[in-house]
């Protein structure tokens, strides 16, 4: 091999290295679900935010809460990934994710999700409080050992999940309180609610998907499409009541409550276009709305607050 060849065979296996290196890092962040886990950083400062402003030196704990509660969120969404990790690779939206592709070894993603979420916790505990540490690992155990292996099982899965998925706020706002005020239960009814419209537009572009795996968030044969209606209908008509709870109780002015009444409405219009064309397409716009919805909702709701 001449001297340029060599050169040249050297210089390109560093670059190989550096895009593997990149590679295995994108598998290892897949595993976590980033995009779940904005959602959650958003619900869990709403609810620090509610229960204490973050004054300049708060900021500290409020960083300490949003990275513990991080590292929960990732471990939880790691070790769910490692234990579906068979019936994922039977559905086609989810087999390219890295363990059905055989990208990362089990026992590896395995251990990389007990230590997020171990040192997740114990961030919370030492630098938050033992009460925001004590729900968010409440929130891992009933995810992991309740919703997961329900989905399998009943529909009742996204009732259940509901629970535990609704908890950010609850960890913002121990952290921030050491307790839960009643504010921080109003964004967790509201998370509680948003979740099941939100999941319906899911699960229905995703039936036979969902169906070919063997889980059940739908039932099966002709029923379908009535859970799904009733449930996409009845919980985002829910929301609009519960979102105007501040206007309704004269903690809020008309300027929040026209701005709520809007979005909530509009997110009821693309529940109703589901409910009645049952279409992949109202669907997919029904899930756009529902991610764009709730950042918006539980900021007007933080907004509120500094006036």
């Amino acid at each position: 091999m001449s001297t340029a060849a060599q050169s040249t065979t050297a210089a390109i296996r560093p670059a190989q290295g550096r895009t593997r290196a990149i590679a295995v890092l994108s598998d290892y962040w897949m595993l976590t679900k980033p995009e779940v886990n904005f959602l959650i950083v958003i619900t869990t400062l709403a609810g620090f935010y509610l229960a204490s402003p973050p004054r300049p030196w708060r900021i500290v704990l409020l960083f300490n809460t949003l990275l513990g509660t991080l590292l929960v969120a990732s471990g939880t969404g790691t070790l769910n990934q490692y234990i579906e990790r068979r019936f994922d690779s039977l559905m086609r939206r989810t087999s390219r994710r890295p363990l059905p592709a055989g990208r990362i070894v089990h026992s590896h993603a395995l251990w990389f999700g007990l230590v997020l979420s171990t040192a997740g916790g114990l961030w919370l505990a030492i630098f938050a409080n033992p009460l925001a540490s004590l729900i968010a690992l409440l929130t891992l155990v009933t995810y992991l050992l309740f919703y997961t292996p329900l989905k399998r099982r009943s529909p009742l899965c996204t009732l259940v999940g509901a629970f535990p998925g609704a908890a950010p706020p609850l960890i913002g706002c121990a952290a921030a309180a050491g307790r839960i005020t009643s504010e921080s239960w109003l964004l967790y009814a509201i998370l509680f609610l948003w979740q099941f419209p939100h999941f319906m537009a899911i699960a229905w572009m995703y039936r036979e998907d969902y169906a070919r795996a063997g889980y059940l968030t739908l039932p099966r044969g002709q029923k379908q499409a009535h859970f799904m209606v009733w449930q996409t209908l009845v919980f985002s008509a829910s929301l609009v009541p519960i979102t105007l709870a501040p206007s309704l109780l004269r903690q809020a002015g008309i300027a929040y409550f026209v701005a709520v009444l809007l979005l909530s409405s509009g997110f009821l219009y693309y529940a109703a276009r589901l409910a009645i064309s049952k279409s992949n397409r109202a669907a997919r716009q029904l899930l756009f709305a529902s991610i764009v919805y709730l950042p918006i909702v539980f900021g007007l709701i933080v907004g509120f607050r500094t006036t």
